[in-house]
């Protein structure tokens, strides 16, 4: 399907490895010139790598901890230099890295938590709110997770970031509908992203093969899906790519889960 994507301008927050690379691999696939933001210039120079084999073949590498509100601001200001002063898309695919109980959990915990899972997606979507405001058409896609929806005791910072992720974007969907700029979220349950595969290696499983990964989350936290795998960075990029592009043109303020039915326990 042609998602109306071709010379697109997108920024992928977190573009540079699992979800949030597999949404810019399909925002590429379609012809929209891509930058991706992270903090690891390795990570970034193979994703740039990938991207321009693709259909971006300027991808840009941009180096930034999102939790940075100055180089936030500087590098969105040069990116609207370079591309007229105008960006279609904005995804934010970042997340914290924040994981302990209530009980295990302290203070600079909490704070990093909420910096990485909320705070950088308020800094980019301020820095990038211009730029978007001039463009033809524009889309905001965050990251959620499914887990605001089914807690986890080990996720507690998590979730509590994410639940503010899903908050802001509401409030921004709602101030942003005049502009007609779309604000969505996508949740995605448990995905084979290389943390989560890491994971399950140290238990001695095949983290690669997507329903011995559903197992063994199965076997430590409970089911978490009616699906009996676990789902693949692609399927969760691809919902998010639909959401970016002018193909979802009347979709906004929603939250997307992409967790193989969860709903359903």
């Amino acid at each position: 399907m042609d998602l109306g994507l071709r010379d697109a301008r997108a920024v992928v927050v977190g573009g540079s490895r699992g979800m949030g690379l597999a949404t810019a691999r399909c925002l590429a696939d379609d012809g929209a010139r891509v930058a991706v933001m992270a903090r690891c210039v390795a990570d970034l120079d193979r994703a740039c790598a990938d991207l321009r084999g693709r259909g971006s073949p300027e991808a840009i590498a941009l180096v930034a901890d999102a939790g940075d509100e100055q180089r936030v601001q500087q590098v969105f200001a040069e990116l609207g230099s370079r591309w007229g002063g105008q960006l279609n898309i904005l995804v934010n695919a970042a997340g914290p890295d924040v994981q302990g109980t209530f009980d295990e959990l302290d203070d600079d915990q909490w704070r990093r938590a909420i910096d990485q899972g909320a705070m950088g997606m308020v800094h980019t979507v301020r820095a990038a709110l211009p730029l978007l405001r001039n463009a033809e058409w524009a889309r905001i896609v965050n990251f959620s997770a499914q887990s605001t929806q089914r807690q986890s005791t080990v996720l507690v910072a998590y979730t509590a970031a994410k639940a503010m992720v899903n908050s802001i974007s509401k409030n921004l969907a709602l101030l942003l509908a005049p502009d007609e700029i779309l604000v969505n979220v996508v949740s995605p349950g448990s995905v084979a992203s290389e943390a989560l595969v890491g994971w399950a290696r140290s238990k001695g499983a095949d983290g690669d093969d997507p329903y011995r990964l559903m197992q063994v989350i199965a076997e430590h936290f409970g089911h978490p899906a009616q699906m009996p795998r676990a789902g693949l960075p692609d399927e969760v990029g691809a919902v998010a790519a639909f959401l970016a592009s002018r193909r979802n043109s009347y979709m906004t303020g929603a939250n997307v889960n992409v967790d193989g039915g969860s709903d359903f326990t």
